[in-house]
């Protein structure tokens, strides 16, 4: 009597390649479901499109009004010397910042930090002056110590050379030296000390108007 061979059992890669048929199936058997279903129910597509559309007309509204308001914000930046004073030193540059961006400078950056080689704050007027600021903030003001000489040496070592630019300036919220002054006015330096920093930060003028020897527009003015 001849036996009867067994069945050979399929592996795991068999099982593993049936379920995936099976799953593709399923899968299949779903989207044509769901298609059968979309075109039975076609105002169903039109509700989601609308409610896609009137999202991202929303998404849209909010981001110009967020735009507008900032620029609201910007024009009408003030700052008194007592908020000035009371700004850790990284918020006064960005206050610096800012108060350019108010005046029309559209590219005034904050660069302050380790290796920023004299230069706290960039910006381009609107007239295309590069400028370079370095800021030096005293928590207590006219009693903090003075800006001195060295302070404006750096300023004057990489602001044009390193960083191009057309005005240099020294600007703090404390008192500056007098043989500081005498050396900015030698290298063609610009001090903005607490009384014009009073005066720039209200909003009265531009920073280009406060100072004197400015160097010329880059580029013709209305």
């Amino acid at each position: 009597m001849r036996r009867r061979p067994r069945p050979r059992k399929r592996g795991k890669s068999g099982q593993r390649a049936d379920g995936r048929v099976i799953g593709a199936l399923v899968a299949v058997v779903l989207v044509v479901a769901l298609v059968d279903w979309l075109l039975a129910h076609w105002w169903v597509l039109i509700v989601v499109a609308a409610l896609a559309v009137a999202a991202g007309g929303a998404w849209l509204r909010r981001k110009q009004q967020r735009k507008l308001w900032e620029a609201v914000r910007v024009r009408g930046l003030r700052y008194g010397l007592s908020q000035l004073d009371a700004l850790h030193h990284t918020r006064f540059e960005d206050a610096v910042r800012d108060l350019m961006s108010r005046d029309g400078c559209r590219d005034a950056v904050r660069v302050g930090g380790g290796g920023d080689l004299g230069a706290d704050v960039k910006a381009t007027d609107p007239y295309g002056r590069r400028w370079v600021i370095q800021c030096k903030h005293r928590r207590d003001g006219l009693a903090g110590s003075a800006v001195g000489t060295p302070d404006f040496q750096v300023l004057n070592g990489t602001a044009r050379q390193v960083h191009g630019a057309d005005v240099a300036v020294i600007v703090t919220n404390g008192r500056v030296t007098a043989p500081a002054v005498a050396f900015a006015e030698q290298q063609r330096l610009h001090v903005v000390d607490r009384h014009t920093l009073a005066a720039w930060a209200s909003g009265a003028r531009p920073l280009w108007e406060l100072l004197r020897a400015v160097p010329p527009p880059r580029r013709p003015t209305a």
